[in-house]
């Protein structure tokens, strides 16, 4: 039996240097609705050097892996749970070249090219795979079983009416009942 998944789950962290300001966080988050993301789990957190070092321990031994794991650590990140068709690739398409100057050139309406600064400090982080994206998001969200919500949730959650819910930066399934009384 083969189970077509339609929506792909994948992980997406906002970085210190957005986070740091208000404005530029709720402009990216804007960007990411703006291309039809669905907000699955989000929550927002200052993480320890250790913890970052842990995260990014495929890179250990790279010339950058010292300065991320520190600039990772030096303030909030906007950690979320995103689905979409494709979402792994999506998600890496809207985000850009790692380089900043490179996607400035070559992808210049995406997110670090509009709000990154550097090569480390380029405004956010997205899984590379599938298998990244299950280990990164149970890094993150522990709590969260990526096979029940593919089994139980990703074909309601398609076919649903999803509202964004602002103060959780979550999206939310619109209860039947609760949309038959709003009509």
């Amino acid at each position: 039996m083969c189970i077509t998944r339609k929506l792909q789950l994948t992980l997406a962290i906002l970085k210190p240097d957005v986070c740091k300001i208000p404005m530029k966080l709720e402009a990216v988050r804007q960007v990411i609705l703006e291309n039809d993301f669905i907000f699955v789990k989000s929550k927002m957190g200052t993480y320890s050097r250790e913890q970052m070092e842990k995260f990014y321990a495929e890179h250990q031994g790279k010339f950058f892996f010292e300065r991320l794991a520190s600039f990772m650590s030096s303030g909030p990140l906007s950690v979320h749970i995103l689905a979409k068709e494709n979402g792994i690739k999506e998600w890496r398409s809207l985000l850009g070249p790692t380089q900043v100057f490179r996607a400035i050139h070559d992808a210049p309406n995406s997110i670090r090219a509009r709000f990154g600064l550097t090569d480390t400090r380029n405004a956010g982080h997205g899984s590379d795979s599938e298998e990244s994206a299950r280990r990164e998001i149970g890094f993150f969200f522990p709590e969260f079983d990526q096979d029940m919500w593919y089994l139980d949730e990703e074909q309601r959650w398609r076919r649903a009416k999803l509202v964004f819910d602002l103060e959780r930066c979550e999206h939310v399934v619109v209860d039947e009942q609760e949309q038959q009384r709003s009509t």
